[in-house]
């Protein structure tokens, strides 16, 4: 019988090679024009805050 370790091992990498396809698949099925990776970062207003 096998050690709990080395089945934790296998079970943990079959889960993150599952969720990396997951990820791989999910990302190329998108269409062209939609990809948020290069897009520019929000605007964000800053607020000054003075300190006393």
């Amino acid at each position: 019988m096998k050690s709990p370790v080395v089945i934790v091992a296998i079970t943990l990498t079959a889960a993150i090679l599952v969720a990396a396809s997951l990820l791989i698949f999910v990302g190329t099925r998108k269409g062209p024009g939609t990809s948020t990776q290069n897009a520019p970062a929000p605007q964000q207003r800053m607020t000054h805050t003075h300190l006393v």
